[in-house]
């Protein structure tokens, strides 16, 4: 397993452990320098998806990947996204997601977990 694959699994179990859905992991480093890939979930409230950050930050420090580039939205829980360089992580309140349809902005996408 490689870098990458390694940090999907680790951030995907962690959304799966705290009952975070609609998991999607996007490829989109053919047509983004933003990130390789962009992983999206939902919560069904604030409290959710702030545990579900939590959680993937605990993870990701706990198997060796401390560096985070950036963390915006943790104050209003509704659309939280976490940098980890190649691997961008966005956590939504259910609602905020069905609003801002981030996967139709990225329609060029290849979910690899489907």
């Amino acid at each position: 397993m490689n870098l990458i694959e390694d940090k999907l699994n680790i951030i995907r179990k962690a959304i799966e452990d705290k009952k975070g859905f609609d998991i999607e992991v996007l490829d989109i480093k053919k047509i983004s320098s933003i990130a390789d890939y962009f992983v999206i979930a939902s919560g069904n409230s604030t409290s959710q998806v702030l545990s579900i950050v939590d959680e993937i930050e605990y993870k990701m420090t706990s198997n060796g990947y401390e560096t985070i580039a950036g963390k915006e939205g943790y104050s209003s829980a509704k659309w939280i996204i976490l940098d980890y360089d190649d691997v961008v992580v966005h956590i939504f309140k259910k609602e905020d997601r069905e609003y801002y349809n981030l996967e139709r902005l990225w329609k060029e996408y290849e979910n690899i977990l489907k």
